[in-house]
């Protein structure tokens, strides 16, 4: 069975806890704290493996998970950082958000290797908290809990070319005598289970690939047959090919059948039905010299801009003619390949779960504000304050979380300090 979608389960590693101890040396008699830090948990990474085409290995086993940074240790030993995990994935594979359906990564084109989930930041032991009158802290920061998501791995083909059309009309036999590609031929409908590749080498230099797509009937962009399966395989395809059984061997009209299959296409998406298009009307070497059915397909289409290429795959007839203009739609179309752009952030968007947060003014200390609580110290640990994007993000948390809001409400005014556990920022308007 072709496995191109799987729903799978996956979690970066949780940060270790700081560490609480004190130094307990032979005359040092008030050895201060020497808890070390915790350890970095592990991340989910994605990366391109060249030699996979399927989903295969997603099929079975669901959940995957990222080690856990250890804990910190006596004498200011840091714990262990946690081991990354890395998922191999065929190109062309779309990581989605399960729940949402929005897209977290299209790893196609340069993206080869790419960090989903980051594991949580390790915990500060309780040497870092002494101060001038907190000389003996018995506390340490505990290690920034694990991101976890659902995520739906659906791969798209990568082809210059998709063969459309309906069952049997002979799109494994053209791809077999044009390309190097090997498909399952035979004389029964639904022979092609698979998208199948191929390269197409042309005299002269240049080339492009070509898909052969299973067949298609009517229904199905609503799910009917086969061929609603392998629809998101033609998405990135810039030209199509639209083969019909010219004879009517079946006792279809072919006619009938493009507009069909055109219909299907465009209700699953209109701009993929937009596409540049030709027909290749096959088994030519039925009809025994007969013309007239190529001609009422050329009488149909050749007036909307659709050529028509009278070919036979099993001869090998007027192939060249139909690959050469196949090329020449390519030339003339954008060159930039189809790569869909994220929607779902995973590092800024987990932030917002459910959590609680304080917010309050300090008893102690004139015009300081102080705001802390588990979703304080889970932003604080997935986000570089030191770069700009994040920066900006904090940013973003404050306003889109209702904390300035609260901070207003609160009384606090220009100028005033907010505090973040470690955290301590001037405000202003």
């Amino acid at each position: 069975m072709f496995a191109d979608r799987a729903k799978i389960y996956i979690r970066s590693g949780k940060g270790g806890d700081g560490h609480v101890s004190f130094r307990r040396e032979l005359y040092v008699p008030n050895g201060g704290p020497d808890g070390g830090d915790g350890g970095r948990g592990g991340d989910v990474i994605f990366e391109v493996d060249e030699g996979l085409n399927t989903l295969y290995d997603y099929r079975h086993r669901r959940k995957f998970k990222a080690q856990d940074g250890e804990e910190g240790g006596k004498r200011r030993c840091h714990g262990k950082d946690g081991g990354d995990i890395i998922l191999k994935v065929p190109e062309g594979t779309i990581i989605r958000d399960a729940e949402s359906g929005r897209i977290i990564a299209d790893m196609s084109g340069e993206n080869r290797r790419q960090t989903i989930l980051k594991g949580g930041r390790g915990g500060a032991g309780n040497q870092h908290f002494a101060t001038s009158t907190m000389q003996v802290p018995k506390y340490a920061q505990p290690g920034q809990p694990a991101q976890e998501l659902e995520v739906v791995l659906e791969l798209k083909v990568i082809a210059d070319v998709g063969l459309v059309g309906f069952p049997n009309v002979g799109k494994s036999t053209l791809l077999s005598r044009v390309t190097n590609a090997q498909p399952k031929i035979a004389n029964y409908h639904f022979t092609t289970l698979t998208p199948n590749l191929g390269v197409v080498d042309l005299e002269g230099g240049g080339g492009f690939v070509i898909a052969d797509i299973p067949g298609l009937i009517e229904g199905a962009s609503e799910g009917v047959g086969l061929g609603h399966e392998f629809l998101r395989h033609i998405e990135r395809t810039r030209v199509l090919i639209h083969m019909v059984d010219a004879a009517s061997t079946e006792g279809r009209d072919p006619i009938e059948d493009i507009y069909a299959i055109n219909k299907e296409l465009k209700a699953y998406n209109e701009e993929i039905a937009a596409r540049p298009q030709v027909i290749a009307a096959n088994k030519v070497d039925v009809l025994g010299g007969d013309e007239e059915p190529i001609e009422r397909l050329k009488k149909e289409f050749e007036p909307q801009g659709i050529r028509v290429f009278p070919i036979s795959a099993v001869a090998g007839q007027g192939l060249k003619e139909l690959l050469y203009h196949v090329k020449e739609l390519l030339d003339a179309a954008p060159q930039e390949a189809v790569i869909f752009e994220p929607e779902f952030f995973p590092s800024e968007e987990l932030v917002y779960v459910n959590l609680p947060y304080t917010v309050e003014k300090s008893e102690e200390e004139e015009g300081v504000y102080i705001v802390e609580g588990p979703r304080i110290e889970k932003m604080l640990g997935y986000t570089n304050l030191d770069s700009e994007k994040g920066f900006a993000f904090f940013q973003k948390f404050l306003k889109d979380t209702g904390i300035l809001d609260e901070l207003e409400e609160a009384g606090i005014q220009e100028g005033d300090t907010v505090r973040m556990y470690g955290l301590a920022f001037d405000y202003y308007r």
